[in-house]
């Protein structure tokens, strides 16, 4: 080899090694973390009351760093705008990125915690800490999203004997319930959220997991999973949905927002549905997908 081809052979290999090198760097850099919102209601411990321990570290075991993760404390039982709801869950991911150095946040939703976080994605404009928080945000899995509202939440406002089937999981008669009464959230989706049919697009990756039913036999160990009283509790309103539901929200509403990451029979161990308090829990194998994704 003559001494002009070895020079030139050289710099190839320098440029390719450059470029490699600068390929790698924002995976090397990455810092990934997980928040988990809760839906409907106040919150002071969601780890161990909402979620559960086996749910949260189970899933955010696959993190290349486990403690970089958050479980939110805010009232969702008010308008989504208030700074109890939006403005807290704000504060805490913005507390979140910060100091644990965030560069890639994966959220994990529940419920009308999905609405709450669309509010922040589609207003980037309405609070400051807002823009950080989505340009951090790599996607947002949302476990049964009430996306388009539920006729239960008519029926707790209207004061009629769903208070009792569903105030454990609702609230009762408090400005997060009231808007997610169907005809509200045709407004709200028609004016101020994104993601759904005929809106722009959200402007970062919104996918749900929709559960199609509840199982509440008491001759069946799956029925016990996530709590047995609440799913019998959800057996009963599902008389009032359709006939695809997870006892709380017809699966109409689950799809409407983003995506459909899967429904809950295509994917969870034994083809088992999950009712809306299963999808918050460690059930039937839905942990070990979160946590798998965490890895993505």
């Amino acid at each position: 080899m003559d001494i002009e081809t070895s020079k030139g052979t050289t710099n190839v290999l320098k440029h390719l090694c450059g470029l490699l090198l600068a390929l790698a760097a924002p995976c090397a850099l990455a810092n990934t973390g997980v928040a988990f919102v809760h839906g409907t209601g106040a919150q002071t411990n969601a780890y161990n009351d909402y979620w559960q321990p086996a749910m949260v570290d189970s899933v955010r075991g696959g993190l290349p760093n486990p403690a970089n993760y958050v479980v939110i404390n805010c009232d969702f039982g008010q308008y989504w705008w208030d700074s109890r709801a939006a403005g807290c869950l704000a504060g805490q991911l913005t507390n979140f990125i910060n100091t644990k150095g965030i560069t890639r946040l994966i959220v994990i939703t529940h419920s009308n915690g999905g609405n709450v976080m669309r509010w922040i994605m589609s207003n980037p404009t309405y609070d400051s800490r807002y823009p950080n928080i989505i340009s951090k945000t790599v996607r947002v899995n949302a476990l049964a999203p009430s996306s388009t509202g539920t006729p239960l939440a008519d029926a707790v406002m209207n004061g009629t004997v769903f208070e009792a089937a569903v105030g454990w999981l609702l609230g009762y008669q408090n400005d997060g319930v009231r808007q997610q009464q169907q005809s509200w959230m045709v407004f709200y989706n028609g004016n101020y959220l994104y993601g759904t049919s005929g809106r722009p697009a959200l402007p970062k990756t919104f996918r749900s997991v929709v559960g199609t039913d509840v199982d509440s036999s008491p001759f069946d160990g799956d029925s016990y999973c996530g709590g047995y009283s609440q799913n019998v509790g959800l057996e009963v309103t599902q008389n009032w949905l359709n006939s695809c539901s997870d006892g709380f929200l017809n699966c109409s509403s689950q799809n409407a927002a983003g995506s459909v990451w899967f429904y809950d029979t295509a994917r969870m161990a034994g083809g088992e549905p999950l009712s809306h308090n299963q999808s918050r829990r460690a059930c039937f194998g839905l942990n070990n997908i979160l946590r798998t994704d965490m890895s993505q």
